[in-house]
């Protein structure tokens, strides 16, 4: 008996251990369990794959042959780590950014092509930087809110880092335990600090350079398994001790109290349902990159995030929605701070299209801009992207015209987006209505750009910064970006009193947006975009209205722009329209002064030249002007008292950092209640070869404002072969509602907001 209760407890002991053992193996496998490298836009699976077709798909293979040869010239040339002194532009600041970008590719070259002199490159260039972190004050520069250590900003650290983190992950299995322990400890952890701890100002906001600062601790934070640090990527810091009043470069606020922070937070704020970015195209292109890459590597490591189906799935709806704002040509549009000439075949938005393209359920119509991208990214996405291609699949990328809402729930005003196709290239007229855009953002309610093809008619300036060109202000934001680019008379859209909206104050600009009042694209014929503003000058409100609209009598459809001012008080109202090219005749007659002189003395206007100026008697005012082998002609509805001035961007610019762009206004003195009525025409073509013109002359006799009042205004169009009213609802835009005005004893019966109708002579 005695002997069987031993037995029985010794069976009982060995079970207890078995069982105690096994949980301890189930705790330690869930607390530490390995992780695989790579993993974060490559994957082992993905890696095997995309050996095995190697050879076989020519747009991969060919982006891997350049990649391959750019790595290889780096690695003769030598590592260079220079101790960091420059701005933007300045050699130190280009060698860093190159070797962010050369390592990253070095890792991915290693995991590809089982190089390790791909490896060695990578290892060698991570203890150079590893040796000289801990030694580097901040950056000497002392510009930028937020100092970087390698760059004049914590900006550009963080590209660094989520470039490095990349690079880090490809040879991770490559490096000894104690390789890695030293490099976490005397470089990515103390960098991850830097940018987050020691800079809440930089990390703990919203804001585009927050993004990229979260994203590198992040995909730092995935490498090294560490769920702590991760945490702070996508939740933020808890504490920050931020000023309520600091102010960034650019004059925005840093954050607002009580504003959530961190990676889920610039995904959930910036963004509108639409996918529209509010800091504008240029700088939603830049944060894609961010943005898309940590999204693949938390889809590949933290699947049960589901980060693809954050917010119904804004990230990937942002990729179409940032195609969409750009031109024939693919040049983004330059809504607030924006340099012209970005365009979809930069590198953050080849990632996108593939990135798109794999996770959002193979849409093959992003296989045609990356057929046209003419490369892809060497990970499982751009396999994807390449195979594609190879098997084309591919189909057309259709830009239609699109309303896009801005704000977190959409209810912030947005941009609209009008195309038409013309007798050569389509016609794309682009109308902001929006919220502010953070510190990116300018002041220009109302403002519109008009384009035929891939050139400007009527052109937004975009920002005053020559970007990474060292000799124009270190290549950062210039002085004139304030006192210019930003100010309201930098744009097409009125302003009152020689004062730009909000008087220029970015916490009040901050605070309103406009309010949508028709959008309307279900007529080919008759395309209209129409929004209210009533914050930008308290006691006026201003209602413009733009149609496209394809009529006979044109060779091309017109824009038809009515803005209706309605104010307590008298005030003067401009309204210019910047265009490119020569003028070839008016129908008004101007003095040119001998001096010039600046228009104003501030507000913008300091940098205006006023080149000339006249009036007209017979009620329209036209300008014609011939730019890239066409001919445009604006006709303006005007009165005896309205002036007519011409004048060129450049007054006031002692460093000639402003272009000399040409403009056209159009001012209303001591009015209270008005209107401004334009047409703008698209005509005709020069040929320099056989020296003929075609079509030089516009096509509108007159254009008058027939029919007004509180609720309702009518234009006519008359041109030589017909004669037309446009019917516009000014306070009903319901589809189903019935309108009645009568003009000259004619009544006129529609249902709508709008009509088109020809009158019976």
């Amino acid at each position: 008996m005695i002997l069987k209760n031993k037995i029985h407890l010794v069976l009982a002991t060995l079970l207890f251990v078995m069982v105690s053992c096994k949980a301890q193996n189930i705790s330690k496998t869930k607390k530490s369990a390995k992780l695989e490298h790579p993993s974060l836009i490559l994957t082992k699976s993905g890696v095997e794959k995309i050996k095995a077709n190697l050879g076989s798909v020519p747009l991969f293979d060919r982006t891997l042959a350049t990649v391959q040869a750019e790595v290889d010239a780096e690695i003769l040339n030598g590592i260079e780590v220079p101790i960091p002194k420059d701005f933007s532009g300045g050699y130190t600041h280009e060698r860093h950014k190159k070797n962010f970008l050369i390592i990253q590719k070095a890792g991915v070259l290693y995991q590809i092509l089982d190089d390790e002199k791909y490896a060695k490159y990578v290892k060698d260039m991570l203890f150079q930087y590893a040796k000289i972190y801990p030694t580097l004050p901040v950056h000497p520069q002392t510009r930028s809110y937020a100092r970087g250590k390698l760059f004049w900003q914590c900006l550009n650290d963080s590209n660094w880092l989520v470039y490095t983190s990349q690079a880090y992950d490809c040879v991770y299995n490559y490096l000894t335990e104690k390789e890695r322990n030293y490099l976490e400890k005397d470089l990515f952890r103390p960098f991850a600090k830097f940018i987050s701890v020691d800079n809440p100002q930089f990390y703990n906001r919203v804001h585009n350079h927050s993004t990229w600062g979260n994203v590198a601790v992040g995909m730092i934070a995935l490498v090294m398994d560490d769920s702590k640090l991760l945490e702070t990527a996508l939740h933020g810091l808890k504490k920050d001790n931020i000023d309520p009043n600091a102010k960034d470069n650019d004059g925005g606020f840093i954050k607002k109290k009580g504003q959530k922070v961190g990676f889920l937070a610039n995904l959930e704020e910036p963004f509108s349902p639409d996918g529209y970015y509010t800091e504008g195209p240029y700088y939603q292109r830049y944060a894609m990159y961010p943005f898309l890459v940590f999204a693949e590597a938390l889809q590949n490591v933290k699947p049960e995030l589901k980060i693809f189906e954050y917010k119904n799935g804004v990230l990937l709806k942002s990729i179409n929605t940032l195609l969409n704002l750009t031109d024939t040509e693919g040049n983004f549009f330059p809504l607030n701070d924006g340099q012209k000439g970005m365009s979809y075949f930069s590198r953050e938005l080849v990632s996108a299209v593939d990135i798109g393209y794999y996770y959002g359920g193979n849409q093959t119509d992003l296989l045609s801009i990356a057929k046209d991208q003419g490369e892809v990214l060497l990970d499982d996405t751009g396999l994807a992207v390449a195979i594609g291609i190879r098997d084309g699949l591919e189909t057309p990328f259709v830009k239609k015209s699109i309303n896009l809402t801005d704000g977190k729930n959409g209810d912030e005003g947005g941009v609209a987006i009008l195309r038409a196709p013309g007798s050569k290239e389509d016609l794309t007229l682009v109308m902001k209505y929006s919220a502010h855009g953070l510190s990116h953002g300018h002041f220009d309610k109302l403002s519109f750009s008009y384009y035929e093809g891939g050139h400007e008619v009527l052109q937004d300036y975009g920002m005053s910064r020559y970007v990474n060109i060292q000799q124009k202000g270190g290549g950062n934001y210039l002085k004139e970006n304030t006192t210019w680019a930003k100010q309201t008379i930098a744009h097409n859209t009125v302003i009152q009193n020689e004062t730009s909206h909000f008087k220029g104050d970015f916490e009040t600009g901050s605070s309103y947006h406009s309010e949508k009042y028709l959008f309307d694209v279900s007529n080919p014929k008759v395309q209209v975009i129409s929004a209210t503003e009533s914050n930008a000058y308290p006691g006026t409100t201003l209602h413009r209205t733009q149609a496209i609209i394809k009529q006979d009598g044109f060779e091309n459809p017109y824009l038809l722009d009515i803005v209706k001012i309605n104010s307590e008080t008298e005030n003067q109202y401009d309204l210019p329209f910047y265009y490119f090219g020569q003028i070839m005749s008016t129908n008004f007659k101007y003095n040119v002064p001998e001096v010039l002189k600046p228009l104003g003395s501030k507000n913008g206007y300091q940098h205006l030249w006023n080149t000339g100026e006249g009036k007209s008697d017979s009620g329209n005012a036209k300008l014609s002007w011939f730019n890239k082998e066409r001919f445009y002609t604006v006709t303006s509805v005007v009165s005896n008292e309205d002036e007519l001035i011409f004048t060129r961007i450049g007054a006031k610019d002692p460093d000639f950092n402003l272009r000399n762009d040409p403009g056209f206004m159009i001012r209303k003195k001591n009015t209270k209640d008005t209107y401004f009525v334009n047409l703008v025409e698209s005509h005709g073509h020069y040929d320099p070869v056989v020296e003929i013109a075609t079509n030089a002359f516009s096509s509108v006799k007159n254009l008058k404002i027939a029919y007004s009042d509180e609720a309702y205004v009518a234009i006519q169009i008359e041109t030589n072969s017909n004669d037309n009213l446009f019917l516009f609802s000014l306070k009903d835009s319901s589809n189903t509602s019935k309108h009645q005005i009568k003009i000259d004893n004619k009544t006129y019966e529609w249902i709508g907001a709008y009509k088109l109708t020809e009158i019976n002579k």
